[in-house]
């Protein structure tokens, strides 16, 4: 009998694992909320962002903030296929934005969008990780940025 239920537990969990979560994120997090005992943290925008995504409302704003600037250049007859070739290389390897920029006479490239210094320091910090050969040319710069509202 011991190996029937053995048997039987071992055929059914691999379906309850790949079963489709048919409850949604919100009412999820209400019923989270909801339960004794259980505290949900997380940044305020994040309850902002999907509430505008389900409503099909949002819009990218340009704010001051600060971007990581790894490439900068003003060589008129390679900095700016340097800079494309750049992007084009760590568009696919980064979870953060790329921005080539020509702010005469230079093309620059920048990374992300932060609202504050200390997360523009820390993404760098992992960049430099990442990327230990670029450590010289990267550092923090304010730019305008753009953010989902």
């Amino acid at each position: 009998m011991k190996q029937i239920w053995i048997l039987l537990l071992a055929v059914t969990s691999p379906l309850y694992m790949c079963a489709e979560d048919t409850i949604p994120t919100t009412v999820r997090a209400n019923l989270l909320n909801e339960m004794p005992g259980v505290e949900v943290l997380q940044d305020s925008s994040i309850s902002i962002l999907l509430d505008a995504a389900m409503k099909g409302k949002y819009e990218l704003v340009e704010m001051d903030g600060y971007r990581v600037q790894i490439y900068s250049s003003n060589q008129q007859q390679t900095a700016k296929s340097e800079a494309l070739d750049l992007e084009s290389k760590l568009k696919e390897q980064l979870s953060q934005t790329v921005y080539v920029q020509y702010l005469p006479p230079f093309w620059k490239v920048r990374l992300g969008d932060f609202r504050t210094y200390e997360e523009a320091k820390e993404y760098k910090k992992l960049f430099v990780q990442q990327f230990p050969e670029m450590m010289g040319d990267t550092y923090i710069v304010r730019d305008k940025i753009q953010v989902l509202q």
